[in-house]
């Protein structure tokens, strides 16, 4: 291709070619979804290879997957076939490991360092607590090793204080005065990682920061070595990665393109004022904002354009996204009675779909949390509709919940030595021989309790002995290993709790002895997302409150669950219904868009409406919103049944009510269940 053949200002709207043809210096690009933010930031490579003729190795493109890195650099090459295209352009993480193979010896690394993996990790910060504290990983309500690594890394990546991360995560820690040998873990975990030359994932960056800091030739070296920086996704970016930018552009030789309404993983350590003080660190930035969408209707843009307009503090840097296609359908708000009647609606007008000509990969349905679909899932399953979950297993597949089941299949059947195996083994030292050994004990204890009653009264007594009580014998409690006591004694009270609501078949009651027992120490010593598995947990709860008896509720998950038959394979997933969290679907689009749960309490999270923090939860009702091409649902229920409390209100979100009126229509869905 000769040069000057790529006609730039016909092949990008105006906007668009305003920032790919910028001027070289600071810019920050607002690219609106649906905007063709990747389009445009390949055109800005392809721009610097073709008009400035700069060379390939001077431009460095920072993505967060490498997908998007191959996308982009794929889109270079088919532009200028005749130009190498950039040799330093990947993720944060693969690059960072470019530059330690270089520079690692400025932080004490040899060029033939390891990267462990996650299992890795853990094992080596296994070593350390053992090291320092061979008794604390019997301790029963302490976080176990992932979370404690959770929560360092999370440390690491916000450049944050571990002791500030500890205390909003395990605050009971420091009742007990466990945050001091904390440091200590982390400290022995580095001190192992040195000595056998081995680097964690979070080392790629915190250590290329460390470089950059520690010596000044080689960061002016890097420096002078880009020309120009270019960020992709850059609301994204934590402040490890925004420190480790900055650094490499001190000359101000950089683009960042991101959209300030797309930040969303503040959880994840991702930092808003990145992108909101942009300009603040870099002086005379020019801003580009791109806005034309191509993707959604006019009437899902103006539904759009007034959530963040509800609150324009949401976003540092206002902007409207703008139609590029034809009219629709303005989006609906669909009330239903209770949450399982969303089920219900989204069942029907998926039959409507496929019969006006949409596949069922056509649709997508979002939800804030994974226990929003708990009820979709298993309808869906009952009618066989094939669909996939992007956003991890399967609501009743999760661990958690599995294991609250086991809780309650173990009371309703104690033969049951699957669900056995399952609850026993989650103590400390209890494997699966053991589990079976001590099974077969409290089984024998309440066979001969029942022989001796028999004997004495020489009739079969009205009341025999159950397997829970049986688990706080002398002869059962005598072979239980010594770390597993207090652990096992906690359990027997939970299950003899479980049985006698079973017992008076109350359902509800039972789900929460299970969650509220011994269940909930280990929930929080062994996840570092234990607040959101607890409200699937609580979930459960509120669903269990509708069965008479806890059998009725196993069959029914049992019956529910996809034969092997049924089950959706990698090829038949691109024609399946698709389930996913919002914090999933960001990047994605899909023709036809159901939004879950948009209720007070659902969404915007309960914890948020507490904690006043509202703001990444409108800009992720944003993201749901503009994930549609053409047709938007957003659905709430008016009533919940919790136990002992009866059938309670709710007020559909905070959200909806603050809308633009004429910005979406209402639909009323009334299949009373109750």
């Amino acid at each position: 291709m000769p040069y000057g053949t790529i006609d730039f200002e016909r092949e990008l709207n105006p906007e668009q070619f305003a920032a790919v043809s910028a001027e070289p210096g600071p810019a920050l690009v607002l690219a609106g979804a649906g905007s063709g933010k990747t389009r445009t930031l390949t055109y800005r490579v392809a721009w610097l290879l073709h008009e400035l003729r700069e060379a390939p190795w001077k431009i460095l493109l920072l993505t967060f997957t490498n997908k998007a890195a191959k996308e982009m650099t794929g889109r270079v090459e088919q532009l200028c076939p005749e130009l190498e295209r950039p040799q330093w352009s990947g993720t944060f993480h693969s690059i960072g490991a470019r530059f330690l193979r270089t520079h690692g010896r400025v932080v004490g690394l040899e060029n033939n360092f390891s990267i462990m993996d996650e299992g890795d990790s853990e094992n080596l910060f296994k070593d350390a607590v053992n090291e320092v504290d061979k008794h604390y990983l019997k301790e029963k309500d302490m976080p176990k090793v992932k979370p404690l690594l959770g929560a360092l890394s999370y440390t690491r990546n916000t450049c944050g204080s571990f002791h500030d991360t500890l205390m909003e995560r395990y605050p009971w820690a420091e009742d007990e005065g466990y945050l001091p040998r904390f440091k200590d873990f982390a400290s022995v975990y580095e001190q192992k990682k040195r000595e056998s030359q081995l680097i964690d994932y979070d080392d790629l960056l915190g250590l290329w920061l460390q470089v950059l800091e520690k010596d000044d030739e080689v960061r002016t070296q890097w420096q002078r070595k880009f020309a120009h920086v270019l960020v992709d996704e850059y609301q994204d970016t934590n402040m490890l990665q925004s420190k480790i930018v900055d650094l490499l552009a001190a000359n101000h030789q950089i683009m960042a393109v991101g959209d300030d309404a797309q930040c969303i993983y503040t959880w994840r350590g991702a930092n808003f004022e990145n992108i909101a003080s942009f300009t603040d660190r870099h002086p005379q930035a020019q801003i580009y904002k791109i806005g034309i969408n191509y993707r959604s209707t006019p009437q899902i843009l103006n539904l759009a354009n007034s959530i963040l307009a509800s609150d324009p503090g949401v976003v540092k840097f206002p902007k409207e996204l703008t139609p590029f296609n034809p009219p629709g359908e303005k989006p609906y708000v669909v009330a239903v009675f209770e949450p399982r009647n969303q089920a219900d609606f989204i069942i029907k007008r998926i039959q409507g779909l496929l019969d006006e000509g949409y596949s069922y990969s056509d649709i997508a349905v979002l939800y804030r949390s994974h226990y929003h679909a708990m009820e979709l899932q298993l309808e869906l399953s009952r009618h066989r509709l094939p669909f996939v979950i992007t956003s991890g297993v399967k609501f009743f597949e999760q661990a958690h919940i599995r294991d609250i089941i086991a809780h309650i299949q173990f009371v309703i059947n104690p033969m049951n030595t699957p669900a056995w195996q399952r609850l026993a083994c989650l103590l400390p030292k209890v494997g699966a021989k053991t589990a079976e050994r001590l099974l077969k004990l409290m089984h024998n204890e309440v066979s001969t309790q029942q022989a001796v009653e028999i004997d004495l009264f020489n009739a079969a007594p009205e009341h025999s002995e159950s397997i829970p009580e049986a688990m706080t014998t002398q002869a059962v409690m005598s072979k239980v290993p010594a770390d597993a006591r207090e652990d096992w004694d906690s359990l027997a009270t939970t299950l003899q709790d479980i049985q006698e609501a079973c017992d008076d078949s109350r359902c509800g009651d039972a789900i929460q002895f299970a969650v509220e027992g011994w269940y909930e120490g280990y929930l929080k010593a062994n996840f570092d997302n234990w607040e959101s598995r607890a409200e699937d947990l609580n979930a459960l709860i509120d669903f269990a409150s509708r069965f008479s008896s806890m059998t009725e509720m196993l069959e029914q998950l049992a019956l529910t669950a996809p034969e092997s038959g049924d089950k959706v394979d990698e090829a038949e997933s691109a024609y399946a219904l698709r389930l996913t969290t919002i914090h999933q679907a960001k990047g994605l689009e899909f023709p036809i868009v159901f939004i879950l749960g948009m209720a007070d309490e659902y969404f915007p999270s309960k914890r948020a409406m507490e904690e006043g923090d509202l703001d990444e939860e409108r800009r992720l009702f944003y993201v749901a919103a503009t994930r549609a091409e053409k047709e938007l649902y957003m659905l709430y229920p008016s009533k919940v049944l919790r136990p002992g409390k009866g059938v309670q209100p709710l007020n559909p979100s905070l959200f909806l009510q603050q809308l633009e009126a004429g910005t979406y229509q209402v639909l009323r869905f009334s299949n009373m269940q109750f």
